[in-house]
């Protein structure tokens, strides 16, 4: 395990000694644009491990994704060998389907401390809710980026991650009411303390989510990554592509369903991905928006 691998993987080229916001900021781009938000082992038949190593090996090597827990664990490996303040926290993550947050904290994210401020650095949640830039974490402030405006809101100690989103256009109409586009402008994301966690506070969930009938990760194979101007999912058969702010105030959200045999071909040419195994799609409807 060394960085230079890592950085050989993201194809980040820019400085190792600074440790500021703008060198933080671009390690982070290039994770996002190169590793994919992915649970695609669930559906070919691996297991999903926590080990570091494991991780490593996963991302870097074999060039695969991951969910938050390995994405965001291999980001703040990373950060914390560039001497960069990073801890873990945990969030519980909103269902939008029952209007609640999760009962079971299931989400890894990253905090980095820069000059006494506070940032989150969350590279592990995919589609329109993943940042591009890192979150100061201060209460009630708009923070526009590419993807939409994000905005943290503390009460009580426990902190509220919402997204307002763009007007959408959808050239295909066949695809204008499906359960995978997001209908509200403004959207609950996930809510978190600032209780340090480790890797080891995420067992259970881990094996939870890849197991579980009423977990999402098994009810649907999800491949997203970002772009340079938007973002690209595969889920189950429907491959989106959304171009942010493609006219003002408009994001561009193509939709087209592939064919099995296309599947793997998809992922090899849009995301870069080869599976070992066969991958079986899943796509029960709702649970999941983009």
């Amino acid at each position: 395990m060394n960085l230079e691998e890592y950085f050989a993987r993201t194809g980040y080229k820019g400085s190792l000694e600074k440790q500021d916001l703008e060198t933080l900021t671009d390690i982070f781009q290039h994770h996002i644009r190169a590793v994919p938000f992915e649970n695609l082992s669930i559906h070919c038949g691996e297991k999903i491990t926590l080990e570091l190593e494991h991780v490593y090996n996963k991302i870097v090597r074999r060039k695969r994704g991951g969910w938050c827990m390995e994405n965001n664990q291999l980001l703040g490996w990373v950060l914390k060998c560039l001497g960069y303040d990073a801890s873990f926290l945990g969030a519980y993550v909103f269902n939008p389907h029952q209007n609640a947050y999760a009962t079971i904290m299931t989400h890894l994210l990253v905090k980095v401390v820069l000059d006494g401020k506070a940032y989150i650095v969350d590279g592990g949640f995919g589609v329109s809710y993943q940042m591009w830039q890192p979150m100061e974490l201060v209460s009630g402030k708009d923070q526009p980026q590419a993807p939409g405006v994000f905005r943290f809101t503390e009460k009580n100690a426990i902190w509220y991650l919402e997204k307002m989103r763009r007007k959408q256009y959808i050239p295909n109409q066949n695809f204008s009411n499906s359960d995978l586009l997001e209908k509200k402008e403004c959207r609950k994301v996930y809510m978190f303390s600032l209780e340090p966690r480790t890797v080891e506070d995420f067992r259970f969930q881990c094996t939870y989510l890849q197991t579980s009938p009423d977990s999402l990760f098994t009810k649907k194979s999800i491949c997203t990554l970002q772009t340079t101007d938007g973002f690209r999912a595969l889920i189950g058969w429907t491959l989106t592509e959304t171009t942010y702010n493609y006219k003002e105030n408009m994001d561009l959200v193509e939709f087209v369903t592939l064919e099995d045999e296309e599947v793997e071909k998809t992922l090899k040419e849009k995301f870069n991905i080869t599976l070992d195994r066969k991958l079986v799609p899943i796509n029960v409807k709702g649970f999941y928006t983009i």
